[in-house]
């Protein structure tokens, strides 16, 4: 790089994040038509949005006027929709814009973020390009917490923030009530990523967040309501930290057509259940089908999705050979995972096609 260009050195020397990418994009990797292409590998919702989204975005109104900068009325529904005051929610362009807001509001150069990989990638990539020194305490064998080294952690190194996600990406696995409450005595603020918390057969803790001063929620509409593309996410803060979080909320982070489509989905929250309801029995159906094939060991899930240890092959070669065939998966090259396939609930007939697909490279 030039001598006059001098960009910070950090960032310069790190990896890149990898995410996954288009269906048009895939398509035109594996020199496939994308309607003969099944996406399950970005834990996506396959169902899309709420029809009534559709109606509202092909008659959006008014949209060279800047967007509504506190999305006051989408926190009203989301008030409604999850049983706390508006007052303690802040709506971002995802979750990940609230996990950078985090990051902005607590972190000085130095200051340490402990991370409980295998989990969400992005909360150890974007710590350091805020400043903050990343600690990861790795989870145990079963992807469970390991709790005592975490406390360890925290109190050696006078930690100031706990990421944790919960179900966890990629093990679809819950934090026990009782880890929570340990971690809640620890003096650093806890933030749980609930992205999935709808597929759950357990409560959200939002409306704890309200009376931990430590505890900081975030939720998303991009799984259960179909609306990744759009990117809205919202957190739920203790309500001393509203203020300080309005200082640095860029004013139109929500677009007007994310806000819109968030406000009509969740006054159509009852057909989008239905829709959760089937992707639940879809991965419980994953589940039990995967458990019996050799190849795979699938672990239990709370989520939209299935991680599975991959036996006979390399994880890698099972991604390539699902892919050949149409089916894409998730396969992660990283620690713990790198015999591993996460792989996302579909509709009934994209499932039937995995699974006899599955079956055919076992015959084979």
């Amino acid at each position: 790089m030039s001598e006059k260009v001098r960009i910070r050195r950090d960032v310069e020397s790190m990896s890149a994040y990898t995410p996954t990418t288009s269906l048009d994009v895939f398509a035109e990797r594996l020199g496939m038509d994308v309607r003969d292409l099944i996406k399950l590998d970005a834990n996506e919702n396959p169902f899309g949005p709420s029809p009534r989204v559709k109606e509202a975005l092909a008659n959006l109104q008014h949209m060279n006027v800047y967007p509504d900068p506190e999305s006051g009325r989408l926190r009203e529904l989301l008030a409604a929709y999850i049983g706390v005051p508006m007052e303690r929610i802040l709506c971002g362009a995802g979750a990940d814009e609230l996990i950078e807001i985090i990051l902005q509001l607590f972190i000085e150069p130095g200051d340490v973020v402990i991370n409980t990989p295998p989990t969400f990638a992005m909360y150890g990539f974007d710590a350091p390009l805020y400043h903050g020194r990343v600690v990861d305490v790795y989870r145990r064998e079963d992807f469970s917490l390991d709790v005592d080294a975490i406390e360890a952690a925290a109190r050696r190194h006078r930690a100031k923030l706990l990421f944790l996600c919960s179900p966890n990406n990629p093990s679809g696995d819950m934090i026990e009530a009782g880890d929570i409450d340990r971690l809640l005595e620890l003096p650093l603020t806890v933030v749980v990523d609930e992205a999935y918390i709808e597929f759950a057969e357990r409560e959200s803790l939002v409306t704890r967040a309200g009376d931990e001063a430590n505890l900081i929620v975030l939720r998303t509409m991009s799984k259960w309501a179909g609306l990744a593309g759009l990117r809205v996410g919202y957190g739920v803060f203790p309500s001393e930290l509203m203020p300080q979080l309005w200082k640095i909320k860029q004013p139109y982070n929500v677009n007007l057509a994310a806000d819109i489509a968030a406000q009509v989905s969740l006054q159509d929250v009852d057909f989008l259940m239905t829709r959760v309801e089937t992707l639940v029995k879809e991965r419980t159906r994953m589940e039990i089908a995967f458990a019996e094939l050799p190849m795979l060991s699938p672990y239990p899930s709370q989520s939209n999705f299935v991680l599975n240890r991959v036996i006979g092959m390399s994880a890698e070669e099972f991604r390539d050979r699902l892919a050949g065939a149409g089916i894409i998966v998730r396969y992660y090259n990283k620690p713990r995972l790198e015999d591993h396939i996460r792989i996302s609930a579909g509709t009934p007939q994209q499932v039937d096609r995995l699974l006899q697909l599955l079956t055919q490279l076992t015959i084979s």
